[in-house]
């Protein structure tokens, strides 16, 4: 499948330093990428970078993989992708697109395929309408001389449809002809790549070159995305950083297989978290295995975080919370800290409508005297609560300026409605009169 690679991407002048809220130095400049339309998404460009996710259902089972989908768009995926495996999936997915729509919901579904994707495709051309984006790995598409003519035919369903294409490239499946002759070639180098940077190279040129192959046959540049994942943290930051500087595709983050609970989550944060302060990525998913009877709006929620705690994106009011110590033997900053964060989360559906920007919120809830006020007048409301032999009361900070002091056992209620209060005086649309002419 060689075709020329494409020439390196210079940065755009503009690639320096941003500056974050408070005159603070922010992630670099975004990579310049061409914007690749998902349905109603839009991919890259001057777009905020994208969280997707992806179910763990039987497609074919319509009603689960229904309520999956649903599950992870409220939570904030605005990318779903669906595993289309079999004939029975493929039949699926345009009642699967039909359900969601009758749900209000437009989030684009993308089909993953390997090994007979071309094979669905054809016998259910009604499962490529009814998907926003195809997944193709090189690396499954085929083998030997068939790899070629079905990664063609792959391209073909999704320039009928007009459909954009993720070449997505896994270290676990590599194109084995590719890296049988990069292997090769390396050995006859002058000055061959240890084994590791060579394994690196051969997932650039996979999704490269099969770049350069899918707009040979017709797929529109700007309908073309990239990932080259890997499981391990460095080798992910290496690759992605060769190859945003070789393409001005958007590129799809994220590491394969990141594992279970804080190991998955840890992996994947240090990973993406360089990758997005350097200004690459365009799209990011979490894959973590849950943990027995987590919901799979899990990855959707880490992802988000990762998002808004480098300032990329605000997705929910945040709430500042000191750890604790010798000082706050009492639980009730923390239980506090727990039911604010909860209302706030309670309150966003609503709030996203009527109160647009209340997700940029910023609350504090502090447990002493030491930290309390400083924190609390950095926040846009905060308490600054008692700790142990402290006075029973606690002032409360609005903008920088302490208001009011609570004290008592509605102290929680009252904190409550102070910040329910500040969300509509500062959040809430001004109405223009009407005009009575």
């Amino acid at each position: 499948m060689s075709a020329p690679i494409p020439s390196p991407v210079p940065a755009p002048a503009s690639a320096q330093a941003l500056q974050a809220p408070g005159g603070q130095p922010g992630p670099a400049a975004r990579r310049r990428s061409v914007p690749v339309r998902i349905g109603p998404v839009t991919v890259g460009g001057e777009a905020p970078v994208v969280v997707q996710s992806m179910t763990n259902t039987d497609t074919a089972d319509v009603a689960a993989t229904v309520r999956q989908v649903e599950a992870l768009a409220r939570a904030g995926s605005e990318v779903v992708r669906i595993t289309v495996n079999s004939m029975e999936a493929a039949a699926a997915v345009p009642r699967i697109r039909e359900r969601l729509d009758a749900l209000g919901l437009a989030t684009p579904l993308v089909g993953d395929f390997h090994f007979n994707g071309h094979k669905l495709l054809g016998a259910h051309p009604a499962c490529g309408e009814a998907l926003g984006k195809f997944r193709i790995n090189p690396g499954n598409v085929g083998k030997g001389a068939r790899r070629d003519a079905q990664f063609a035919e792959m391209i073909e369903h999704a320039c009928r449809w007009g459909r954009p294409v993720r070449i997505g490239v896994n270290w676990g499946s590599l194109d084995q002809d590719l890296l049988a002759r990069m292997m090769d070639e390396n050995a006859a180098a002058a000055l061959p790549l240890a084994p590791e940077p060579l394994m690196h190279q051969a997932l650039i040129r996979s999704a490269l070159e099969s770049a350069a192959r899918a707009e040979a046959l017709g797929l529109p540049h700007d309908a073309i995305l990239l990932s080259c994942k890997m499981s391990g943290v460095q080798d992910l930051i290496a690759v992605y950083r060769d190859l945003a500087r070789r393409c001005d595709y958007p590129l799809h983050l994220g590491l394969t297989e990141a594992g279970m609970g804080t190991k998955g989550i840890v992996a994947s944060t240090a990973a993406l978290a360089v990758l997005l302060q350097e200004g690459i990525g365009d799209t990011i998913r979490i894959s973590l295995t849950p943990q027995p009877g987590e919901p799979r709006t899990r990855e959707v929620e880490v992802a988000q975080e990762i998002l808004q705690s480098m300032g990329l994106r605000a997705f929910t009011p945040a709430v500042v919370a000191c750890p604790g110590c010798g000082r706050t033997t009492s639980t009730f900053f923390q239980e506090l800290a727990r039911d604010i964060d909860n209302h706030l989360k309670a309150q966003m559906p609503r709030w996203r409508e009527r109160y647009p920007g209340a997700e940029t919120l910023r609350v504090a809830v502090m447990g002493c005297v030491v930290n309390g006020p400083g924190e609390s007048r950095q926040a846009d409301i905060g308490i600054s609560l008692p700790g142990t032999g402290e006075r029973p009361v606690a002032p409360v900070y609005v903008d920088g300026e302490k208001t009011v002091t609570l004290k008592g056992e509605t102290i929680a209620a009252d904190f409550t409605r102070l910040v329910d209060d500040y969300v509509a005086a500062r959040f809430g649309r001004t109405t223009a009169p009407a005009d009575t002419d």
